[in-house]
């Protein structure tokens, strides 16, 4: 049965222990239509979710959470908290920082370490890297996405762990799915920059330089969302597959029936 959603902008709800939390809602496709509020949602992990925030997330009538996190991310941060009635779906997806080591260097705060990876723009490539990587190699999981939207899994809330790369890159992918035009995504994707949505990194008590002006500025281009990363994708899509259309039908293997039934769950119908 298909749910009742609010054709209106909801008032954002910032969630204390979810990060980055919002409705993809209301944005402009090349037809002239716009994606429908209450029905994809994206944010950071739900593993600190407080109890009125698993009683916000639980009144939003979810069918399905995807989680793109892998074990070293769970390990990090946690599993989600469970939400009545709501079906979780675990779908692994690259790593932007290339795995757990990295992480810990990060955690410990090994400066000289952090600017032989980081340092003089290699913090943005290692970036680049991994939006490429993930469009050219992760098919089969987007397709998995996609496939599922359009069966049975609307509403839907797409999250990984800071809930700007791996779920940007799946939430861009479904939108351009459905017709949304590339600069409507990337000003969404952007709102990831706001203060209140970054990822909080946990540091151990054994990091001795803090989060220091340099530390800050090495670590941000893996927690900013730069208008760079998200062009990475949408060239990627353009070098291998050479439009939108055949890379959702030949690479994502999409029909045009499925994507008529994405536009149906997706879209304002209005």
């Amino acid at each position: 049965m298909t749910q009742q959603v609010p054709q209106v902008p909801p008032t954002e709800t910032v969630l204390t222990g979810v990060r980055n939390f919002r409705d993809v809602g209301g944005l402009p496709t090349a037809d002239g239509r716009r994606t429908a509020f209450g029905r994809l949602y994206r944010s950071g992990h739900l593993a600190h979710a407080t109890a009125e925030d698993a009683a916000f997330l639980g009144g939003l009538g979810l069918h399905t959470i995807f989680d793109f996190r892998h074990s070293a991310d769970h390990r990090l941060d946690g599993y989600d908290i469970e939400l009545p009635g709501v079906r979780n779906v675990s779908i692994p997806l690259s790593d932007p920082a290339d795995g757990a080591e990295f992480w810990r260097l990060v955690s410990d705060g090994r400066i000289e370490q952090l600017r032989s990876v980081l340092a003089n723009g290699k913090g943005a490539d290692r970036m680049i890297r991994m939006y490429r990587a993930t469009i050219e190699e992760r098919t089969a999981e987007h397709s998995r996405v996609l496939h599922s939207l359009a069966e049975d899994s609307v509403p839907a809330l797409m999250h990984c762990a800071a809930g700007k790369d791996r779920a940007g890159l799946s939430i861009a992918v479904a939108l351009l799915a459905v017709g949304v035009e590339p600069e409507a995504i990337e000003e969404d994707y952007l709102k990831s920059n706001d203060l209140h949505r970054r990822y909080d990194v946990k540091r151990s008590e054994e990091s001795g330089s803090g989060m220091s002006p340099e530390v800050m500025e090495l670590l941000d281009p893996l927690f900013g969302a730069r208008p760079a990363y998200l062009a990475a994708a949408f060239t990627t899509i353009e070098e291998n597959w050479g439009t939108t259309d055949r890379y959702l039908s030949q690479g994502l293997k999409v029909s045009p029936e499925t994507r008529e039934r994405l536009r149906e769950r997706l879209l304002d119908q209005g």
